[in-house]
């Protein structure tokens, strides 16, 4: 699909790509929460190789699924000692910043974190700005909503939680996306 004030083939074609990610982790003791790339206050962190935040790996793989780049395994093996411990954000702004490099544009981000615990609604103001500073768009552009699990399955137990995002990009028609 594209959309231009332009004649099709004019330099100013432009794909919309949408992308859609998923990532889980269970809760452990001893490490911090960090979702969106902000820090939580509670007891219990997110078991993973990296920092394990479950919201910007969301949101990786629905950029790199959008831009037909594979997804965050590929990118960043969890058997490679090198992102033991690695700041999601960082590896985030890597590939976007790849991305950007090739033209993508965020159009919007759209994201969903299924948490039994914490209460998630009073930080999602610093996810929204943490994420759309590392993807260089107004937080307008992104949300993000928290859900409970209503008790159903491990989620709803509190065990650990789940995130998906969903994005809208928009790309050159020249670019790798075609």
């Amino acid at each position: 699909m594209k959309r231009t004030g332009r004649s099709a083939g004019s330099a100013g074609d432009v794909a919309y790509r949408v992308g859609l990610g998923f990532d889980s982790h269970r809760y452990i003791a001893g490490r911090p929460l960090v979702l969106g790339g902000v820090k939580i206050p509670f007891l219990l962190g997110l078991d993973g190789h990296s920092d394990a935040d479950a919201l910007i790996h969301a949101v990786m793989d629905a950029v790199l699924g959008a831009a037909g780049r594979g997804n965050i395994g590929e990118r960043f093996p969890d058997d490679d000692p090198a992102y033991e411990g690695a700041d999601s954000a960082s590896l985030l702004r890597a590939v976007w910043d790849e991305l950007a490099a090739d033209g993508y544009r965020v159009i919007n981000l759209d994201c969903v974190v299924v948490a039994e615990k914490p209460r998630l609604n009073d930080h999602v103001a610093a996810m929204r700005r943490r994420l759309g500073e590392i993807l260089g768009v107004s937080p307008a552009r992104v949300n993000v909503k928290p859900k409970t699990a209503e008790g159903l399955g491990s989620y709803g137990r509190g065990e650990g939680l789940a995130a998906t995002a969903v994005v809208l990009l928009a790309a050159p028609m020249d670019s790798r996306a075609e």
